[in-house]
């Protein structure tokens, strides 16, 4: 079984470029304080590695 993250949106895109907007868009995060569980991958890993500064996640 492959490891699973939980992925929290701790901060609020406004005021970002629009790459980190969309990355966080893509990851299903709509307000701040949103969560949604992920197997993890390294296009995951791609992903958080963008927007580290505004989730926050931990392993399931």
């Amino acid at each position: 079984m492959s490891k699973q993250l939980k992925v929290t949106l701790k901060k609020s895109t406004i005021g970002c470029i629009k790459a980190q907007k969309g990355t966080v868009e893509a990851l299903g995060l709509k307000k701040v304080g949103s969560s949604k569980v992920f197997e993890d991958s390294p296009a995951l890993r791609g992903m958080l590695d963008k927007v580290n500064h505004l989730v926050e996640y931990e392993e399931v």
